[in-house]
């Protein structure tokens, strides 16, 4: 039997909605139940992929080529469950759905409403794809009192009804702020939360409490009374010094106990939470330290490389080190002679981005990498970047660059019009819809013998990554880069695409068209993470 936790947030947003949600999957998964996530956002975009980064951070991409919120990126990091197209749907894609169904005639002529139609659309998206799962935790964007939100709740009070008490439990989340002038903890602010959730007919059965410190009983008990839910189903939800702490430290307030309880299931033996443990006494106790310069475009909105942050922190884990991360704007070194400000970095990290700005910087930081012999790591647009730095400074193609720029006459990186998708052909035309229409989701790529890549990838001949980009290294200059002493280590299978490249006589020189950081997970990192930090380290060593 299925049963389903259905998660709000109230009175401000960015209370750690995603990061609740996750730790309480991992819990669960620690007492042997298979967990499945999701999460609906209340945005009238179809989906986030032609979203600024400053407006919603960075956009995770699933196996299946879905663009969605980066919360997945945190449910696949703590739980290792695949996320799927299914796990995330918005305002935008649930209307476009109706509208579509309307327009084919699928309501046979019926006035088409918020309630049932949008709800029960909802409502489906909800419940598809889990009978093969004991727990479904569902995730509602914003914030409670939100007029976006209401559909939304409206379907999730609904499907409470539906499925009763033994199959659906509402947790919210909400803040107890200190008042320093009165010397108080305030619970008022999580009453008025909960009215506006029992204004719109749900009752929550858990209430999870952020504070920067702890909550005395007598608060707790306050707030359970008022609220009208256990006085043990009151959490507090303190801060912590690292992510990978809050299942522990939910555990040690009793959060899975309170939901097992719920749903009338055992709940006296101990989940086995050692690889968090674990992963806990590295980061608070590291052998070491690294610092790696991210040169980017969005470093003032670190939400915009949220995955690429925490990989970086996992290959630290695999290398037992602390990872210092200097987040430098890549326009700045377009400004003669501040590039060097790398020289006291271990390595240099160039990711993705999209659009002219910064390039020129990006690419003075990759030719001091490859220079100075630092460990450089270039993910999709850092990879052009770097196989344009090297056809302009060692190939002799002063004007290399990319038509996603303008038009130019050595296109080293063009437009991607055409490929191949397991057996299928996929199309794009210059000038079409953004949304939905990049390579995106995961392809193989053919890793060449002998090659760092392969070894790093524990001698694996083909490989599958996630992608998401709209333009490619042109394969018609392979030849002539390859004779600088580039090697392109991996290949799409028809020999068409290029994957990674890298410097065979540099130390660590790797560049990758797909986004490794989205498969990073804290007990398992991401090879090429590992191996950059590892590579890092050694560089910290010659310091």
């Amino acid at each position: 039997m299925t049963r389903f936790v259905f998660i709000t947030g109230g009175v401000v947003s960015s209370l750690g909605k995603g990061i609740a949600s996750a730790a309480l999957g991992a819990l669960l998964q620690a007492r042997g139940y298979a967990v499945r996530m999701r999460k609906l956002d209340p945005y009238l975009n179809v989906d986030p992929g032609t979203m600024s980064p400053y407006q919603h951070g960075e956009v995770y991409v699933t196996d299946d080529g879905a663009e969605t919120d980066l919360d997945l990126g945190h449910y696949e990091r703590f739980t290792g469950v695949a996320a799927t197209h299914f796990d995330n749907a918005t305002t935008g894609r649930i209307y476009s759905e109706v509208i579509a169904r309307e327009r084919r005639g699928d309501y046979l002529g019926a006035t088409v409403q918020v309630i049932p139609h949008i709800t029960d659309a909802i409502k489906d998206v909800v419940l598809r794809d889990t009978d093969d799962v004991d727990f479904v935790l569902v995730e509602i964007g914003g914030t409670v009192g939100d007029i976006e939100s209401l559909p939304f709740l409206e379907a999730i009070r609904q499907l409470g009804n539906e499925l009763g008490h033994d199959r659906a439990m509402f947790v919210h989340l909400t803040l107890v702020p200190y008042i320093p002038s009165a010397g108080e903890l305030k619970t008022k602010p999580t009453q008025h939360s909960v009215k506006e959730l029992l204004n719109v007919g749900i009752q929550p059965q858990m209430l999870l409490c952020r504070c920067d410190r702890p909550i005395p009983a007598n608060e707790r008990r306050k707030i359970a009374l008022f609220c009208n839910v256990r006085t043990e189903a009151v959490i507090p939800a303190l801060d912590v010094d690292t992510i990978y702490a809050v299942p522990i430290r939910y555990h040690e307030e009793g959060m899975d106990r309170e939901v097992l309880r719920h749903f009338g299931l055992p709940f006296d033996t101990e989940p086995d939470l050692s690889r968090w443990q674990r992963i806990v006494e590295i980061v608070r106790a590291p052998e070491g330290e690294v610092r790696i310069a991210v040169v980017g475009k969005y470093t003032n909105l670190l939400d915009s490389y949220k995955s690429l942050a925490e990989a970086l922190a996992h290959g630290g884990i695999a290398n037992r080190v602390r990872v210092k991360l200097d987040w430098v704007d890549s326009e700045i070194f377009e400004r003669p002679g501040t590039v060097e400000r790398l020289e006291d970095v271990h390595g240099i990290l160039v990711p993705g981005g999209f659009g002219e700005r910064g390039t020129e910087g990006k690419i003075e930081a990759v030719r001091f990498a490859r220079e100075r012999k630092l460990p450089f790591f270039g993910i999709c647009f850092g990879m052009q970047m770097a196989v344009i730095e090297s056809a302009r400074h060692l190939a002799g193609m002063p004007d290399a660059s990319s038509t996603e720029f303008g038009p130019c006459d050595t296109a080293v990186v063009g437009l991607l019009t055409e490929w191949v998708r397991g057996n299928r052909r996929e199309t794009r035309e210059e000038g079409g819809d953004l949304g939905g229409t990049m390579r995106l989701g995961a392809y193989p790529a053919v890793l060449a013998e002998g090659s760092l890549v392969r070894s790093l990838y524990g001698g694996e001949p083909v490989i599958s990554e996630r992608h998401r980009h709209r333009y490619e290294v042109n394969v018609n200059f392979k030849d002539k880069l390859e004779a600088t002493g580039m090697r392109f280590s991996g290949m799409s299978p028809d020999g068409v695409l290029p994957e990674i490249i890298e410097l065979p006589k540099h130390p660590w020189f790797v560049g990758v068209q797909y986004h490794p950081e989205l498969k990073s997970k804290p007990f398992a990192p991401h090879p090429l993470f590992a191996g950059f930090i590892a590579a890092a380290v050694r560089q910290a060593r010659l310091v």
